[in-house]
């Protein structure tokens, strides 16, 4: 298995008390090094182009936001009430490394490597087209997934999202692309506040809302259930995944009461249905998981059945 990650990834500083910090990278890399079971070959991601980036999002865009980087301090790119989306100094070199690491990963993924994981920040399934929010700037794997179509022709890729609060970002900008289907499963309502059952894009989008407090097996049912089985039809070529954590039990920004040992499950299942129809072909993506210990078992747990 391959890693991608990159020392910039932990310059991004949100300041004190934040959720999305630089900790949480640091905490899934020594877990990395403790699997013995598996080998992992941990690899520098580049630094994203914008040739690439522009296939999801517009320059000016991009544009905008890095000129608004401050050479100190924070600066927030959201209105109130969800003012936590911040720049620090450091922001544009970790923004492109985590977008450059799927891009890496998508190329390597089409020469040899089935399975690989990035273990990057910012996250990304957050962001828009032009919008940038929930922690998020660059949608790295919607970046990663116009990437594979654009230079390897890549007609159906699938993106599973099992972070707690719904993709909002990804689904805006493949809502109407028929050649991607997205499915997430998510604690509803919570923020973004989208994700409702009856967002279907054009047959493409395949949301299963879940209410507070649900543990592991009724989780399992309603994700074969609600994500799988469409996923299974639509028959993908390679399959994607936003791996967020942060609906585990011990997560401080959410309610649902997973346990370290259900994101095996949950991985192990992604992979049998790739070796149906995606001769094995993933990556996965960091999203979110702000509990350390809860996110240094959970990696553990996913990246032993990824490597299934």
């Amino acid at each position: 298995m391959m890693v991608y990650t990159h020392t910039d990834c932990f310059l991004k500083d949100n300041g004190l008390n934040h959720p999305e910090r630089k900790e949480r990278l640091e905490c899934i890399l020594e877990s990395i090094n403790q699997i013995n079971d598996i080998k992992i070959n941990v690899l520098e991601a580049p630094i994203a182009n914008m040739s690439a980036i522009s296939l999801v999002h517009p320059k000016k865009y991009i544009e905008k936001i890095f000129s608004i980087i401050p050479t100190e301090g924070l600066v927030g790119v959201e209105n109130e009430p969800y003012a936590d989306t911040l720049l620090c100094s450091n922001s544009k070199k970790a923004i492109l490394r985590s977008c450059g690491a799927g891009i890496a990963a998508a190329d390597s993924l089409m020469s040899k490597n089935k399975r690989i994981f990035c273990a990057v920040r910012p996250p990304g399934h957050h962001a828009e087209t032009e919008k940038a929010m929930g922690f998020c700037f660059i949608n790295n794997i919607a970046v990663t997934a116009k990437y594979l179509q654009n230079k390897y022709k890549i007609n159906k890729i699938a993106i599973i999202d099992f972070d707690v609060h719904h993709g909002n970002g990804t689904q805006e900008i493949f809502y109407n692309d028929e050649s991607v289907a997205y499915g997430s499963i998510h604690e509803f309502p919570l923020f973004p506040g989208t994700g409702s059952e009856n967002e279907t894009g054009v047959g493409n989008i395949f949301n299963a809302p879940l209410k507070a407090g649900i543990r592991g097996k009724e989780f399992l049912e309603i994700f074969e259930q609600k994500i799988l089985d469409p996923i299974d039809k639509f028959k993908p070529e390679v399959i994607l995944i936003s791996a967020g954590f942060d609906a585990h039990t011990r997560d401080p920004l959410a309610s649902i009461n997973l346990e370290s040992k259900d994101f095996y499950e949950i991985t192990k299942k992604i992979v049998d249905l790739s070796k149906v129809h995606s001769n094995g072909r993933i990556i996965s993506f960091l999203e979110g998981g702000y509990d350390l210990l809860a996110l240094s078992e959970s990696i553990k747990e996913h990246l032993i059945a990824l490597e299934l």
